[in-house]
């Protein structure tokens, strides 16, 4: 990573810190001078930057030209930059309104920015969609026991538990269950539902385990081929230092 993008992920980090910090009511009261001056500063280095990458872009085949650059602009990561920029002049010196607490909190998507100075990230999301067929069958997996457990439930302790008498209500458990939080405000009573209780919650092992495995295997085949690269460029680096020499 280049000392220039170093700085504007430092610049990122820092900018997510005080939107964080800035959520809790005792610091927005007593230093609000102090976070509306640092917005703004973080506020005209991104649109400094932003505006600065729209015009680099245009060196790129695809986005060469007028054209171009406005297609890059309604790209995906150039939307989340805007939405930001715009969210600081929506909500500057405010928070008490709902809506205005909810703009706030999406300011921290500002973190996605990182994913461009990070070849470990590009990487990464490149093995994502290379096991995106596995992660989304152990997702229907997941649906099919939460909906499995919470209809038996329903079934076996609907007439005993109100918190059991819809498949809806009882979804909340079967979450809780399965994912082996296990938070205790929703138990069953009755014999046969405490057994298929124990059953789902065996089973959630399992389902937490196979993404865990499938993510687990993503990363560590993003990081060899990155390292695979990493080494390539390396080695032809290496060579062409070496015929210049000669």
């Amino acid at each position: 990573m280049s000392p220039v993008n170093i700085f504007i992920s430092s610049l990122i980090v820092a900018s997510v810190m005080v939107a964080i910090f800035e959520t809790e009511p005792t610091l927005h009261n007593n230093y609000l001078p102090f976070f509306i001056y640092t917005e703004t500063v973080f506020f005209v280095f991104f649109t400094s930057e932003c505006l600065l990458r729209v015009y680099a872009v245009g060196e790129q085949p695809k986005y060469k030209g007028v054209l171009g650059r406005l297609r890059y602009m309604v790209s995906f990561v150039a939307l989340i930059d805007l939405f930001v920029l715009a969210s600081f002049l929506l909500t500057l010196g405010t928070f008490s309104t709902y809506w205005m607490r909810l703009v706030k909190v999406l300011r921290l998507l500002r973190i996605a920015r990182l994913g461009r100075f990070s070849k470990a990230m590009r990487a990464f999301s490149q093995a994502l969609r290379e096991r995106s067929y596995e992660l989304v069958f152990s997702c229907v997996i997941a649906v099919t026991l939460l909906l499995g457990s919470s209809a038996i439930l329903y079934f076996v302790e609907g007439d005993n538990q109100e918190a059991f008498a819809s498949v809806p209500r009882a979804l909340w458990w079967s979450v809780a269950t399965l994912t082996t939080v296990g938070y205790g405000d929703v138990t069953p009573i009755t014999s046969v539902g405490k057994i298929f209780a124990g059953v789902t919650a065996l089973a959630g092992v399992g389902l937490i385990a196979m993404p865990t495995g499938i993510l687990a295997a993503a990363f560590s085949d993003a990081f060899q081929q990155q390292r695979k690269i990493d080494e390539e460029q390396l080695r032809i680096a290496k060579e062409l230092a070496t015929k210049k020499n000669n």
